[in-house]
């Protein structure tokens, strides 16, 4: 019997050759992400060899897109977002503004129109979620200042970029597409189009925000109920490619903003960290298949017939974009340190640069050309930023060793980050320094302040720190770790140090100054980790309160109070 094993054929193969060149990518301390790219090219119609089929390889990869967009979703914290808004928002609204103008400029120097320009330079301006988070992860920064401000800022482009692909379709025939039709609009038809994409939207996301927010969570909770694991995984997956393709047939929006609302609307749901890990291994699959069908689309001869203009997107990318950030977040007055890690963090493009590049290709603005270029940036950029991140200390103590301006720039005065001088003289003399305002140390203060006990945050969210002198507390922003922050904190006349962040690896670091400077101050510390919490203490770091064990102190202190004392009880029986 003859059988059609295309989609099997094309399946087999991607997989099997992403693993083979993510895995070799992964040894040379490359993003498996090239690897990845590399299969698809190789599987692609630019090389010699087996071809896989393009059509339904581009159908498997709108899946890819869906999933990776539900996973964006499923992650993005609107909190997370505003509690870095101040830099974040500006920074990436004006990054991404400056690095399309390169695009065009570059575009229009080719002889581009202006319209294939715009998407190229968009093309060029968002960055990789999934490199980033990886990058940051890997060195320990994901749960920094630092890191948060990277986080942040990337996903004011991601937004920025939903956005582009709601408003290019009904865009496209000003823009020069020769997709739809090209007959003269005229203004009120145009303005008329882009209202009603955009009430389409917003209809779709009201209804995302108030049915949605009642009717996921309620399903969830009613196939949970079941028990059944794998009942529970096609019911997220089903919600996100079922939300996904109802909102492009009913609002006529696209794929990845249909995935994104439902991922974030999952969200608000208790069981979205479940939701999280039970998707993830089909949505790492599907993000595969996505990568290798974009890789697919990418003509290696480009690399030899026009190098220049290969050339010129990976400058637009690598310098262009990261010495924009570099000079927006030394604007915004934060550290130099912070500045390198953001720029570090951005010169790369990924998965939205492909989404963007395939809408233009696919809407007639951008020739395949630029979509190659596009894909050979990617590739470049990925590969470097690696090497991009780990240079980018030495170079920074390299600069901060031969320039005065580089560590006036590292250590500049910055008002926040010292007590002003009308500060009352209980904050500075038998307070208690507390260093992190996080969901912890938020409720630390809270009960300082219901208890009259006067206290100085020490914070590295230089927002959070203006916030709190707008409410009139005492607050410096900075690292502890730096004892010039201790030091505005008034520790060495504190009666008490509190550290409310799980910082392992500069915990030592802030009590071994604590003490130098004021040697009879009391510690308190807060961990993670059980081993973490035997060192601390055998290491006589102070009193070291370590999470389960306290909510298992917390519990069975109820659960024994709630039955009272029973008879032949022992009496000395502690956690």
């Amino acid at each position: 019997m003859d059988h059609n094993v295309t989609l099997i054929s094309t399946i087999a193969a991607g997989f099997g050759m992403a693993l083979v060149l993510g895995f070799i990518a992964e040894r040379l301390k490359v993003p498996a992400l090239v690897g990845y790219l590399l299969a698809g090219i190789v599987l692609g119609p630019g090389t010699p060899g087996f071809v896989a089929d393009i059509g339904i390889a581009s159908q498997l990869s709108e899946i890819g897109v869906m999933l990776l967009m539900f996973g964006v979703g499923l992650h993005f914290s609107l909190k997370d977002l505003l509690a870095v808004k101040r830099i974040a928002v500006p920074g990436a609204v004006v990054q991404m503004t400056l690095a399309t103008l390169l695009g065009m400029g570059a575009a229009w120097f080719w002889g581009w129109n202006w319209g294939a320009g715009l998407v190229f330079g968009l093309s060029l301006s968002c960055a990789s979620t999934v490199v980033l988070l990886k990058a940051l992860e890997s060195r320990g920064l994901l749960d920094t200042m630092n890191g948060r401000i990277a986080v942040g800022w990337l996903v004011v482009e991601d937004l920025a970029t939903v956005l582009v692909l709601v408003l290019l379709p009904p865009l496209a025939g000003v823009l020069g597409g020769t997709v739809l039709h090209q007959a003269s609009t005229s203004s009120a038809e145009l303005w008329w189009t882009i209202g009603q994409t955009l009430l389409q939207v917003a209809a779709f996301i009201v209804v995302m925000l108030v049915a949605g927010r009642k009717v996921l969570p309620w399903v969830l909770w009613q196939v949970a109920r079941t028990g059944s694991r794998e009942l529970f995984t096609l019911s997220v997956v089903a919600m996100a490619i079922s939300i996904a393709y109802g909102a492009s047939v009913l609002f006529h929006v696209s794929f990845a903003l249909g995935a994104f609302f439902a991922g974030m609307v999952m969200r608000e749901s208790e069981f979205s960290h479940r939701a999280a890990e039970e998707s993830l291994p089909l949505r790492d699959a599907f993000s595969v298949l996505f990568f290798v069908s974009v890789g697919m689309l990418f003509q290696p001869a480009i690399l030899l017939e026009q190098p220049a203009h290969v050339a010129v997107a990976v400058a637009i990318i690598i310098l262009g974009k990261s010495l924009a950030a570099l000079v927006l977040v030394l604007a915004f007055r934060y550290p130099l340190n912070t500045a390198i890690t953001v720029a570090a963090s951005l010169a790369q493009i990924g998965e939205f640069s492909f989404i963007l590049g395939g809408l233009g290709v696919s809407l007639g603005l951008m020739p395949a050309e630029g979509m190659s270029l596009v894909l050979a940036a990617a590739l470049i950029s990925i590969a470097l930023n690696p090497l991009i991140f780990a240079s980018s200390q030495p170079i920074q103590r390299w600069v901060l060793a031969r320039s005065e301006f580089a560590r006036r720039l590292e250590s500049r005065d910055d008002p926040y980050a010292e007590l002003p001088m009308s500060t009352e003289r209980r904050y500075l003399a038998g307070q208690v320094v507390l260093v992190g305002y996080g969901r912890v140390g938020r409720r630390i203060a809270q009960a300082l302040e219901a208890n009259s006990i006067p206290y100085v945050v020490a914070e590295q969210n230089r927002e959070l720190v203006e916030d709190l002198r707008k409410q009139g507390k005492a607050a410096v922003y900075g690292n502890a770790t730096d004892p010039a922050v201790l030091i505005q904190a008034h520790i060495a006349e504190a009666a008490l140090l509190v550290v409310a962040t799980p910082d392992p690896l500069n915990v030592r670091q802030m009590v071994d100054t604590a003490r130098t400077l004021n040697p009879g101050i009391e510690i308190v510390l807060r961990t993670h980790s059980d081993e973490e919490s035997r060192m601390l203490r055998k290491e006589n770091m102070g009193m070291v309160f370590f999470g389960e064990e306290e909510l298992a102190k917390g519990m069975t202190h109820y659960v024994v109070e709630r039955f009272g004392p029973q008879p032949g009880a022992s009496r000395n029986v502690h956690l």
